[in-house]
């Protein structure tokens, strides 16, 4: 009885929030925005949709969102705030306009969605000006710790294993390799579920840290002996050098393949979203008003075995999110 005596008094003091997405875009966006929208009206709380991510909150583009704002969105890619990255937020200066303009219009929570550097952000503004600041992981890259699965992550796997479908014919057509870059920035979960899923033969990722050379093992398990097509699947991160660097020694290794290289880019991030995200995204949603409800504050909602969880934001931006490597022995003894 207590409990939801002091749920009630805390909600007394939260009669508005507002919403922005940030950083990269990511499918599922706009049905995490409808199912904030709804559950906080259903809630009987205002809701102000902030466009244009942290650089719209510094230049007050806010305006106030109602149940029809969010009609038709749920099967939309992309998302309807827009997004965008502020350097002015990474300053005190730019943080002291934006809680300028949350007072102005009265918002008294903020909920960010977006991946590692705008929960980063929602951190840093909740510690300065103790501001209830809740994030729902939207990012393509599933790389925050806490959480099954991010906002999009699969509508981008399942865009990125029909690409590789079709490239797959190609390859066989003219006995190519093909080194196909796919995003993911310092995390291989696209590059790896992806080869697994599309049949590739190899997945280069910086979470493999063996002591062998990922090309090197791609060639000893047996390509040479049995294959003249293939396909690679490597991640984008800087630190291995991308599918440009791994194509270019294979022609210097072994100049009898004929190497080709196919950089997927920003089509990864588009498109209708899946079922599954639509469902994860709209869970996630009234779980941030739940939240808000309970008293949390300065929290990631996240899902772990089918449970939602609340992961602080200091563990969901520092704690790095582990690859199973049961998937990558799943590719290695699948490719031979």
């Amino acid at each position: 009885m207590l409990f939801a005596v002091n749920k009630a008094l805390y909600m007394e003091k939260i009669k508005a929030i507002g919403i922005l997405t940030s950083g990269g875009d990511a499918p599922g966006m706009n049905a995490a925005i409808r199912a904030v929208t709804r559950s906080a009206i259903f809630e009987g709380l205002k809701v102000f949709g902030i466009y244009r991510g942290y650089e719209g909150l510094i230049a007050g583009d806010i305006k106030e969102l109602t149940t029809e704002s969010v009609s038709n969105t749920i099967q939309r890619g992309g998302t309807f705030l827009k997004t965008a990255r502020s350097k002015d937020f990474m300053t005190p200066e730019g943080r002291r306009k934006a809680v300028d303009n949350l007072h102005k219009f009265g918002i008294d929570a903020l909920i960010v969605i977006g991946g590692n550097g705008s929960l980063t952000g929602a951190r840093d503004l909740a510690r300065e000006y103790d501001i209830p600041c809740i994030g729902l992981p939207g990012t393509i890259d599933n790389d925050l710790y806490g959480t099954d699965s991010t906002i999009g992550y699969d509508t981008a796997l399942n865009t990125i294993v029909e690409c590789v479908d079709k490239i797959r014919d190609t390859a066989t057509s003219h006995d190519r390799i093909f080194f196909i870059e796919v995003m993911g920035r310092d995390a291989g979960f696209l590059a790896q579920n992806s080869a697994i899923a599309a049949g590739a033969e190899a997945a280069i990722i910086p979470e493999d840290q063996t002591l062998f050379d990922q090309l090197d093992q791609f060639i000893k398990r047996g390509f040479r002996k049995s294959k003249n097509s293939s396909i690679v699947l490597v991640s984008e991160s800087p630190k291995d050098g991308g599918a440009m660097h791994y194509a270019e020694r294979m022609r210097k290794e072994h100049p009898e393949y004929d190497v080709r290289v196919t950089i997927l880019g920003h089509l990864q991030r588009g498109g209708t979203p899946s079922a599954y995200d639509r469902i994860l995204a709209s869970r996630l949603g009234v779980a941030a008003i739940e939240a808000l409800k309970e008293g949390q504050r300065n929290v990631m909602m996240g899902v772990v075995n089918d449970r939602v969880v609340y992961v602080p934001f200091s563990r969901a931006i520092k704690q790095d999110k582990p690859i199973n490597p049961e998937l990558i022995n799943v590719l290695n003894v699948l490719s031979i």
